[in-house]
């Protein structure tokens, strides 16, 4: 284990929190105001992770740091996950004086063994080496969630539709809904629905994820808050950060008009804006497979180490 000095740990931790303040500052001054915003506000409502979460420095289950760096001179907490007591929560010191500070991956393992063990599965299956991608969704997801729903009914009623309800309901009607995510799916209309070539279930979602759906590829933020403290965060903020780039194409990609808040249009019910939107995916693909591939090179061997 590496272990870093109490002025090497409030260095990293500054410059994280520093990364991570300039990630979620227009959404912090957002809501501030009290402004919603269709694109950026879903990475802090559809995932539960609040800025102030993401702002916690984590080092990952391979460094230790002096705990000594998580309090002042007076024994006073200078972050906000530590007690009065100095004691960090899903962290164990060494014991005896200079005690060294480091996840408690027993305890993770212990209380978490099943989720961990899904995580670990799921992102094993998906990965690009594994499991041939499929690019053939263009994003209609976002369009089955409003076919034939009352354009005051719309889950982004802030926004406007590019086509009209009937040409946006022609959309979904003549493409083909292949989509394979379930927490996508399960925001499909009733009407939309029963046109899905597969019925996605978490029971089979090991089995289904798709390497190139955009869902995936976000959440591997989800999974990376979810493997905390086990993941250093800049891994974290790097998973944020994809998942931030892929937004835009999934809502580029929607039936709605997200070019008054300064974002273009993939117009995919046009060959055109289909091939743009292959193009893209590939790129956010292969850039999620990165990701995967080092959150699951993070957390390599602790399997054996969770409870039977």
């Amino acid at each position: 284990m590496t272990t870093l000095t109490a002025a090497e740990a409030v260095a990293a931790r500054r410059a994280h929190q520093e990364r991570a303040d300039a990630l979620t500052a227009a959404h912090r001054e957002r809501r501030r105001r009290g402004e919603k915003h269709a694109v950026e506000d879903f990475l802090f409502t559809y995932y539960p992770f609040s800025p102030a979460r993401l702002r916690r420095w984590h080092p990952g289950w391979r460094v230790g740091y002096e705990a000594a760096a998580d309090v002042d001179a007076a024994g006073h907490p200078l972050i906000a996950d530590v007690d009065e007591a100095g004691r960090r929560s899903w962290y164990v010191d060494s014991p005896g004086p200079g005690a060294v500070r480091r996840a408690d991956v027993e305890r993770y393992l212990a209380e978490r063994a099943d989720a961990f063990s899904f995580m670990t599965r799921l992102l094993r299956a998906s990965t690009l080496t594994r499991r041939r991608p499929e690019f053939g969704c263009f994003g209609l997801h976002e369009w089955a969630m409003v076919h034939r729903v009352p354009e005051s009914a719309q889950r982004h009623e802030d926004l406007p539709l590019r086509l009209s309800p009937a040409e946006t309901d022609a959309v979904v009607e003549r493409e083909n809904l292949i989509c394979s995510h379930l927490d996508a799916f399960r925001f499909f209309t009733p009407s939309a629905a029963p046109r899905n070539a597969v019925e996605p279930t978490r029971a089979t979602q090991v089995e289904n994820d798709n390497p190139a759906c955009l869902h995936v590829g976000m959440d591997l933020y989800k999974w990376a808050m979810k493997l905390t403290p086990l993941l250093p965060s800049a891994l974290v903020l790097d998973c944020f950060e994809h998942a931030r780039a892929t937004r835009v194409l999934d809502m580029e990609a929607s039936p709605y008009d997200v070019r008054p808040l300064g974002y273009g249009v993939v117009p995919i019910e046009t060959p055109r804006g289909k091939a743009e939107y292959v193009r893209r995916q590939r790129g956010l693909a292969e850039g999620a497979d990165l990701l995967r591939e080092r959150i699951l090179a993070e957390v390599e061997g602790l399997g054996a180490r969770a409870p039977r």
